[in-house]
């Protein structure tokens, strides 16, 4: 159909009263990190559902990367037309696993995340430059009944390591509720990586003290990002601190995504 005849079809379709169908936006599918949980992303997922995006925040068990990564990508699998996967902290190693084979995942979006190459774990991005304090703020190991352990962060340096800039009495509800990670998770090395077939893009804050921002800067380099927004001074939570500027970078994944 050439332009001028399309054109004329849209003409006819508004004279007659029938509005041109927009296509349906993408599903945002918000992952979660260590040390967190479904509820990070709700501000974030407020202003994402406001600007008509289904939203679905997943509840990521932190269990392993290859199972953690298989229930996502279950959730992708049952969601019809195009998805863009959004991973926080962990949750950008699980993303970069699950997107794998699933053709209706259009881009990922990372927020202070691991973005891994193959062979690579977040235990070792997080080292691989100075800065992060992670290691110092630990509360005691859990031991498991199946001989792995569980970390957390001690509720007392939560605030200061996690979430410098979100107020004290939000960091002592995210500190109580918080999930915690298998340690085999952290050290659990990564397979082919999506960020490679797949537009990515990457927010996070230069006052991170989980992940410093100089591994995050060198991940999205490395991942040939469409676009770093770095958000001065903001702490490992950006989603929580920073919701528009997270759901914006989403929003033009999004848009470019359909």
């Amino acid at each position: 159909m050439s332009k001028f005849v399309a054109s004329l079809a849209v003409v006819g379709a508004l004279l007659s009263g029938n509005a041109v169908a927009e296509p349906a936006k993408p599903t945002v599918v918000l992952v979660h990190g260590a040390f967190a949980d479904s509820s990070s992303w709700n501000g974030v997922t407020r202003i994402l559902q406001k600007d008509g995006y289904p939203v679905v925040a997943a509840a990521n068990p932190l269990r392993s990367v290859s199972s953690d990564a298989a229930y996502v990508s279950d959730i992708v699998a049952s969601i019809e037309g195009p998805v863009v996967l959004v991973g926080h902290s962990y949750g950008g190693q699980v993303i970069t696993t699950a997107a794998n084979g699933k053709d209706n995942v259009k881009a990922l979006v990372y927020v202070a995340a691991f973005a891994p190459e193959e062979g690579e774990a977040a235990a070792d991005l997080a080292g691989k430059f100075p800065g992060g304090t992670l290691a110092q703020a630990l509360a005691a190991p859990v031991k498991l009944a199946d001989g792995g352990i569980d970390l957390s962060i001690d509720q007392e340096k939560f605030h200061d390591q996690f979430a410098h800039d979100v107020s004290v009495g939000e960091a002592a509800l995210m500190a109580a509720g918080q999930r915690p990670i298998t340690q085999a998770a952290l050290t659990e090395k990564s397979g082919k990586p999506a960020w490679k077939a797949l537009p990515s893009y990457f927010v996070y804050g230069d006052g991170d003290k989980n992940i410093p921002a100089r591994a995050l800067g060198f991940m999205a380099e490395r991942a040939a990002s469409k676009r770093t927004v770095v958000v001065e001074g903001a702490s490992h939570v950006v989603m929580v601190s920073q919701p528009k500027a997270v759901a914006d970078l989403i929003e033009e994944a999004a848009q470019h995504a359909r």
